[in-house]
């Protein structure tokens, strides 16, 4: 009867779920943007994941018989200075946008989250520590600090990934502070603690649950805004360095080309603009997917 009742249990926990996920894909695809969004990025995704396979050239071997050639059937987006593929090369410089984006997101959302779980939780004198030391993250300019961060470091990818996660924490955590402050006054929580259940289940099995859909929907609204940061700082010459393919470092140097070659800069520009664009409409759909008075 145990393992029977166990069985049960485990099983309509499944049903649980996968109803869960029917009823928010339901509601996801019936926004428009998010749909738009999501099929954005997997187009994005599957060319910088198959790039080796889909690239027709090396972006990084130069053409120079065909320095500065427009879009043709044999470029599809045109040449650079040295003859190199555009658009191979923003197949290659895809990878590295999409890495940092999603590393960079889910080490500070985790950081984040663990530190307002803590903040919101005990309070006292570690909630004012964890949240002065956020203040002042967020009083220093992102771009300002990551200048002098790989002006001292070398501009490589494990110090842009470490400066953007020393600089994207913060969100997360007083988003999840504000979450935790509000739900350890329900009455299940309460009832948790009276029943002597450990901190550390509580916050994993109770709290953590509760107040994860706003850290969901900052998550990918974040990518976003971490491949922009990326992609301004290669623009200033101080991110991913040549001949590594880098959205950015194509338009720093596409517009000094702009007037002989304009393909150069509007195409990395129109990469990275659908980019940020599609990560934020998933991140909008997330929010009124996961809302519970978004109806039906």
């Amino acid at each position: 009867m145990i393992h029977l009742s166990t069985s049960s249990a485990g099983v309509n926990a499944v049903v649980t779920w996968i109803l869960a996920l029917l009823k928010f894909w339901g509601k996801f695809r019936r926004n428009r943007a998010a749909m738009l969004g999501l099929c954005l990025i997997t187009l994005l995704a599957i060319g910088a994941i198959c790039a080796p396979i889909i690239a027709p050239y090396n972006p990084i071997a130069p053409h120079y018989a065909d320095r500065l050639s427009p879009p043709n059937g044999l470029y599809l987006f045109g040449t650079d200075e040295l003859g190199r593929d555009l658009f191979s090369r923003l197949l290659y410089g895809g990878r590295i946008s999409l890495v940092i984006g999603f590393a960079v997101q889910g080490v500070a959302t985790a950081i984040g989250t663990t530190l307002g779980l803590i903040a919101g939780w005990y309070g006292g004198w570690r909630d004012d520590l964890i949240m002065r030391l956020a203040e002042i993250v967020f009083a220093v300019p992102n771009l300002v600090f990551l200048i002098v961060w790989v002006t001292l470091l070398q501009p490589t990818p494990i110090s842009i990934f470490l400066g953007l996660g020393l600089i994207s924490w913060p969100g997360s955590a007083r988003m999840m502070r504000a979450q935790v402050l509000v739900i350890k006054q329900q009455d299940y929580i309460m009832a948790a603690r009276s029943l002597g259940g450990a901190v550390p289940h509580i916050l994993w099995h109770h709290v953590l649950p509760n107040a994860i859909t706003p850290i969901l929907v900052l998550f990918w609204l974040g990518i976003g805004s971490t491949i922009l940061t990326e992609s301004a700082l290669s623009f200033l010459g101080l991110g991913i360095t040549i001949p590594t393919p880098s959205w950015g470092v194509m338009i720093d140097v596409g517009r000094s080309y702009m007037t002989t070659a304009w393909w150069y800069a509007v195409f990395p520009g129109l990469t990275i603009l659908l980019t940020v664009l599609g990560f934020n409409f998933i991140g909008e759909g997330l929010r009124e997917a996961l809302n519970p008075a978004s109806g039906h």
